[in-house]
């Protein structure tokens, strides 16, 4: 979230911006989030956002929250661990309201959160709901854009720009805060402008312009030959342009709009749905998706048919022409019968593969920055072919190519870690 500041040099922890006249607010949290907590904290505050200040909690069902941030659906430890990061991180704001007067202020990310019977109930102080509430001061990240960054500084480096992105630019950050921002102060490291902006600026800001919807550009300002302060650049990306989350084509007069609110769905997450695949396609997964039988979560199941786009066997098979009705029905139920046991097989997998990577971006997340850029260095020497190196300097250790070589990496380094 962005760290901006009134004109006061002398404010401890704060950020300059170009004029006092702007009304944007200073919301400062703390930068050392994983990317999946990132991923949480956006997840929640999307499925929150249309009650924001009228409701004093928010509910969600669990597993759809695991699954649509990316973790096992049924890893709770890893869920609840997450859960308890986000009511331990600090969010702090400062800035001007309409008359000019200041205002400084603090508060826990999450009040609280609880886990209970499958749900997720969770909460917000009123003071900071009111300023996430405010798109003047908060801009909510887009979650399937969010999905394409395999790094928590690509992330936050994104969440802090594109709050800015009616301006066009961040305005003026000292480097101690933009240290602050990306999780990185307190390291003597990153002190040296030469590592941060080689390990953090370079890779985060092409990690930016790669996977969102954004352009971004860094300018530095120096005294003397030392660089004391950084500032952002940004334009949008015409290559990918975010999915609107508005109603001007009357999305909610759609039928399929007022069924997934019906089945639980969230005003802001249905128009997101339409908005990204388009009303066929989310009316032929929500009918797969209540077809199924033994799913325990319709919600969770439907995000996921949306986002890896299950196919119903029925569709997959051609007409069955026979002798007779009885054979083909036979026929058809028999074909059937090896899809579902098919489909069931590689819902295994996904879902193993799925807690194999939330493991590793664990075990990536516990490594200092030095051992980080050593693990990256071997594992890419070990890879024998020009594309898998490129899809792993695209996609990090979230890539699906390089899986199996990423699994067996971190098992080396970690015997027992994915038992």
């Amino acid at each position: 979230m962005p760290d901006t500041q009134v004109n006061m040099d002398n404010l401890s922890g704060a950020l300059r911006r170009e004029t006092v006249k702007k009304n944007v607010a200073a919301i400062h949290i703390s930068g050392k989030l994983t990317l999946l907590q990132r991923k949480l904290s956006n997840v929640l505050l999307l499925n929150a956002y249309d009650a924001l200040t009228s409701a004093p909690t928010h509910t969600i069902d669990a597993r759809t929250l695991a699954m649509m941030v990316g973790y096992n659906s049924n890893d709770f430890d890893t869920l609840r661990a997450s859960l308890r990061a986000l009511a331990e991180t600090v969010a702090e704001w400062d800035m001007l309201d309409e008359q000019g007067r200041q205002e400084w202020g603090v508060s826990s990310l999450l009040s609280f959160a609880k886990l209970k019977n499958g749900i997720c109930e969770y909460a917000y102080s009123p003071a900071l709901a009111q300023k996430l509430y405010d798109p003047k001061i908060y801009a909510l990240i887009n979650v399937q854009i969010q999905r394409n960054f395999s790094s928590g500084h690509g992330l936050a480096l994104y969440e802090n720009c594109y709050r800015f992105v009616r301006t066009g630019s961040t305005g003026w950050w000292a480097l101690d805060v933009f240290r602050k921002l990306m999780g990185v102060d307190g390291s003597d490291y990153y002190g040296s402008f030469k590592h941060l902006n080689a390990k953090i600026i370079k890779p985060a800001v092409a990690e930016v312009n790669k996977s969102s919807d954004i352009l971004i550009e860094p300018e530095f300002q120096k005294k003397g030959r030392t660089v004391t302060d950084i500032r952002f650049l940004i334009k949008g990306n015409p290559q990918k342009a975010m999915f609107e989350i508005d109603d001007e084509d009357g999305v909610r007069n759609l039928t399929i709009y007022k069924t997934l609110r019906q089945q639980g769905v969230s005003d802001r997450l249905a128009r997101q749905w339409i908005s990204e695949h388009g009303e066929d396609y989310v009316r032929e997964k929500l009918e797969y998706a209540k077809g199924r039988d033994g799913v325990k979560s319709t919600l969770g199941f439907l995000s996921a048919a949306l986002r890896d786009n299950y196919q119903a066997p029925e569709k997959k098979m051609s007409a069955v022409a026979g002798p007779s009705v009885g054979e083909a029905v036979k026929r058809r139920t028999a074909e059937q019968e090896q899809q579902d046991k098919e489909y069931e097989a590689r819902t295994v997998e996904r879902t193993e593969r799925a807690r194999r990577l939330a493991i590793v971006e664990d075990l990536v997340s516990r490594r200092n920055p030095t051992q980080r850029d050593a693990d990256k260095r071997l594992f890419l020497s070990g890879l024998d072919n020009d594309l898998d190196r490129e899809h792993f300097r695209a996609h990090g250790w979230r890539s699906g190519l390089n899986a199996t070589k990423i699994f067996e990496f971190w098992e080396e380094l970690e015997p027992e870690a994915f038992t």
